[in-house]
């Protein structure tokens, strides 16, 4: 199946003439740069009517830095190259982001995009539950300029987002961790291509003692219409010692921040099960990854 709707194909080189295009063609027009979610909803006839494509690559959004607040991934950045980057060797903080790029396969790796993956609001998808619990930003352009938005804000339903018309994603900003902080991220899916059944990404920050000072779960693949997050597991989490019945715990009750979807990979009830599952194995990870 083709898009054979598309009348324009632009390039344009600053973001004001992004927005502008987007301004001019509204909902008509589609960001593309890695091009690997467009190519999912065409095959799956989910994508019509769109009649220009926006080519956001020659921008210089290709890069991971580190910033004051922590550091900032452009959103042309490919999977591989994020994955590659010393900034996430070792850090203990962003090992979420690292076991997240464990699971997709190499074309995926080499083709998609960091603002794709965020802007396509896609609650199957691995790196933005990951994001998620590290407490991310998303910043974004448009003709008015720029501006930043929470990532647990930007979200706003299925394939929906907080973007105004003109407004396109140009980075993610993770905020820096202090001592004792980790993260992690575990994913079930069917195969190395397939979306997340489900999906849990957990951020603790710990003291000397390895006690839970604060924690932020969130869980993904089909259990809303968005990434969720999990508030009574945080909650039995917080103020204990991170060990064996802390874990059960807190994965027994993160059942109950879920309301998970039945469909052909998974019913409701499985989804719930593997909620808990989950979520301990998440949890055995950052209890051996100290910060």
């Amino acid at each position: 199946m083709a898009l054979t709707s598309v009348e324009t194909f632009h390039q344009p080189e600053t973001k004001n003439r992004v927005a502008e295009l987007l301004q001019e063609h509204e909902d008509r027009a589609m960001i593309v740069a890695g091009g690997t979610f467009l190519h999912g909803l065409i095959t799956r006839g989910l994508i019509y009517g769109i009649e220009a494509l926006i080519d956001i690559q020659k921008l210089g959004l290709d890069y991971i830095k580190p910033v004051d607040e922590g550091i900032e991934i452009g959103a042309t950045t490919r999977f591989l190259q994020l994955q590659e980057s010393a900034l996430l060797r070792d850090n203990a903080a962003l090992g979420a982001i690292r076991d997240a790029l464990e699971y997709p396969p190499m074309q995926i790796m080499n083709s998609a995009t960091i603002g794709g993956c965020v802007a396509s609001s896609c609650p199957f998808f691995d790196l933005p539950t990951s994001f998620l619990a590290l407490n991310a930003l998303v910043l974004v352009h448009g003709r008015e300029g720029g501006r930043e938005i929470p990532l647990s804000d930007f979200f706003t339903g299925l394939f929906e987002n907080a973007l105004q018309a003109d407004e396109f994603v140009v980075a993610v900003r993770i905020p820096g961790a202090g001592k004792g902080c980790a993260s992690a991220f575990v994913k079930l899916e069917t195969n190395a291509n397939d979306l997340a059944i489900l999906n849990v990404a957990a951020s603790l920050q710990m003291d000397p003692a390895g006690h839970c000072q604060a924690a932020t779960i969130y869980i993904g693949g089909g259990v809303g219409e968005s990434v969720v997050r999990a508030p009574s597991a945080e909650a039995a989490l917080t103020g204990k010692k991170l060990d064996a019945g802390s874990m059960q715990q807190a994965a027994a009750v993160a059942k109950n921040d879920v309301d998970p979807l039945s469909d052909h990979r998974a019913s409701a009830a499985y989804r719930s099960a593997m909620t808990a599952v989950l979520l301990e194995r998440t949890l055995k990870r950052i209890q051996n990854r100290p910060g």
